[in-house]
Order: C-alpha cells, then sequence, then structure tokens
C-alpha cells in the first residue's frame, strides 16, 4: 500500500514517516512532500480554509497513494476527483479544515483528526500570554532596551494584578481549556467556565465552576477564549458582550480570530475600560500595516504560535500515524470525521 506524508516545516514528512514505519513497520511505501506552511501563510485553497500548498501538487504527489497523512494539504472535491485510488487521508490538526468533509465522503474517503495534539502547548502559551498582558512584561522589556526605565510602573495606579485571587473566566472547556483551568487553579485562582458541552458536574468535580457566558464575562478580571471557531462561536465576543467585561479587565485570545469582533477593541484600550489584551489570532492573519491594534495602548500580540513547540509536531505524526494504522487494519477509527464512511464499508 502506497502512502504519502504530505508534510511541511513543522509537522516534517521526516516526522511523519518515522512515526508511520514505528506504527506498521517497513512494508508500506511511504513518499513525502514538503509544503511551505509555516514559511508561507496557510489560507483558502480551492473549497477549504488553513490550507498549505497547491491542489495540483498534492494530485501529483498522491499518484497511487490510498493513503494520506498531513497538517495542511488541501483536499478539495478536485483533489479527491483527481485521486481515486485514495482510501483514507489522516490530518495532524485539532480539526480536518483543510478538508471537504461532504466531497471527502462522497467519494468514500475516509477522514481523522487529532484532537488534542497541541493541547499542552497552547494551554502553557494562553498562561503565558495572560502573565504578560497583567503585568506588562513586554512593555517593560521593550522601554528598557530603548533605554528608559519604567519605574513608574511600580505606582500603584500603573500596577499589575495577580492570578492568585483572581477570577479567570474561559470560554470553552475542552482539551486546552481543561489544561489551563488546573495550571491557574494551582496559581491560586477561581475559575469560571462557559462552554455549552461541558456536564456541569464534571466541571465542579474538577475544581471549576460552570456559568453562563454573560456571566462568565461580568464576574472574571482576567477572560481566555478556547473555544472552537463555527458558524454559531464568530464573534462570539462581540461589542455588547465586551461591554459586560468589568472595568480595566484582560482579554486573552489564543484559540482563533474570529471568535472576536476586533473593531471595539481600540477605543476600549484607549479608554481604560479594558486594560489589557493579548492577542495569538487575528481576524485577518497576518495583520495589515495599518492595524489599528498596532498603536493601541496595553497590547501584547505573538504570530499564532500557541502550539509551536516540537513535542507538538511529535504528537501529532504519532496520532495520525496510529489512524492509519488502524485504517490499514481494518480497525474503527478512534477520531473519525465522517464516520458514515467506514461504516458503509463494513460487510
Amino acid at each position: 500500500m502506497r502512502i504519502l506524508a504530505a508534510g511541511d516545516h513543522f509537522v516534517r514528512p521526516d516526522l511523519l514517516r518515522a512515526a508511520l514505519r514505528e506504527e506498521l513497520g517497513t512494508d508500506q511505501e511511504i513518499t513525502e512532500l514538503t509544503l511551505p506552511w509555516p514559511h508561507e501563510p496557510f489560507g483558502p485553497v480551492g473549497d477549504v480554509y488553513e490550507a498549505s500548498g497547491t491542489e495540483e501538487e498534492v494530485i501529483e504527489a498522491l499518484d497511487g497513494a490510498a493513503i494520506c497523512v498531513t497538517q495542511m494539504a488541501p483536499f478539495t472535491e478536485k483533489v479527491f476527483t483527481a485521486c481515486p485510488d485514495l482510501r483514507m487521508v489522516a490530518v495532524s490538526r485539532g480539526g480536518p479544515v483543510n478538508v471537504d468533509l461532504a466531497a471527502a465522503t462522497r467519494h468514500g474517503v475516509a477522514v481523522s483528526f487529532a484532537p488534542g495534539r497541541n493541547a499542552p502547548a497552547a494551554a502553557e502559551f494562553a498562561i503565558g500570554l495572560m502573565l504578560t498582558a497583567m503585568r506588562r512584561i513586554t512593555t517593560a522589556d521593550a522601554e528598557l532596551k530603548r533605554g528608559k526605565w519604567r519605574g513608574d510602573f511600580y505606582a500603584y495606579d500603573e500596577g499589575g494584578i495577580e492570578l492568585d485571587g483572581a477570577t479567570v473566566g474561559l470560554v470553552g472547556y475542552g482539551a486546552i481549556g481543561r489544561i489551563v483551568a488546573r495550571v491557574l487553579r494551582a496559581f491560586g485562582s477561581h475559575v469560571l467556565v462557559a462552554d455549552p458541552y461541558t456536564d456541569p458536574a464534571a466541571a465542579r468535580a474538577q475544581g471549576v465552576e460552570p456559568v453562563e457566558l454573560d456571566e462568565l464575562l461580568r464576574r472574571s478580571s482576567v477572560v481566555s477564549l478556547h473555544a472552537r471557531l463555527t458558524p454559531e462561536t464568530h464573534h462570539l465576543i462581540d461589542a455588547a458582550k465586551l461591554e459586560l467585561l468589568p472595568e480595566g479587565a484582560v482579554l486573552v485570545n489564543s484559540a482563533r480570530g474570529g471568535l472576536l469582533d476586533y473593531a471595539p477593541l481600540p477605543g476600549l484600550l484607549r479608554s481604560g475600560r479594558l486594560g489589557a489584551l493579548a492577542l495569538d489570532v487575528y481576524d485577518i492573519e497576518p495583520p495589515p500595516a495599518d492595524w489599528p491594534l498596532h498603536d493601541a495602548p496595553n497590547v501584547v500580540t505573538a504570530p499564532h504560535l500557541a502550539g509551536a513547540t516540537r513535542q507538538t509536531a511529535h504528537r501529532a505524526a504519532a496520532i495520525t500515524a496510529a489512524e492509519a494504522g488502524r485504517f490499514v487494519r481494518g480497525e474503527k477509527l478512534a477520531h473519525p470525521a465522517n464516520p458514515e464512511v467506514q461504516e458503509a464499508a463494513r460487510p
């Protein structure tokens, strides 16, 4: 059986190949393709989003392949139509956003994904963003490098806030949110969570308080977003929701840019209504040169790096290789995106 390891410069083809060899041995023919991400931003390709590379290069590389393991390759109607031998795509991401699932299902191609692959990395990064924004770490660093000693940050009115004793609200309580909550509780925070898919009793047993979103926003001095982006959660935190935050609250978004309405943020920061903002994701990536938040006060930014650890890349490769192994052995996939394909193929 021929397998294509369509990696990039993060989840590299050699990592995918090594994981496949460990899972399946040396009997399979494995070919490689290297896609340009992250040296080139991902984006829409054909009828899918957040993909890297072109449909044409993927079609050429897939010639005769039955399985593809990948992070970013675009799997569109055009690709599925051109690759009749393809039977399974294992995506090493928390969601297969680079796959047209309806097209995959029509063509009888099973699709899997890799939930939790970057959860430790993303959770640690979110905590780092919180601390950086709350204590003005990047501002103080930049000023000192310019030769300015910001001793005035010790003045009471300029002082930061602590996680110890703070009420911190997590919007979304999945794999990442649960790790963030665990770390916050170790700091001494009281953690609120708003997630319609969370069992309230289980959340309470884990030491957090489940509440509705509006209550979370009203009560939290720090809010961190960890929800998945869907049509229902687009601009989940809009101008009206932002007005619910307490004066001087800190807002962190390391999940997806579309969860947050960015338009009101510069005004809220300049007025002091919002105390600080920490971002790893944006409404436009990368933000343009005239982006209004570039010159707003108390903003911490990073270029979508929350999941960028070597451990994440190795976990991603291992999870997708395990799914490929299950498929080769005729076993049920652990993380199917279109389980009806496998069900239909069973005798």
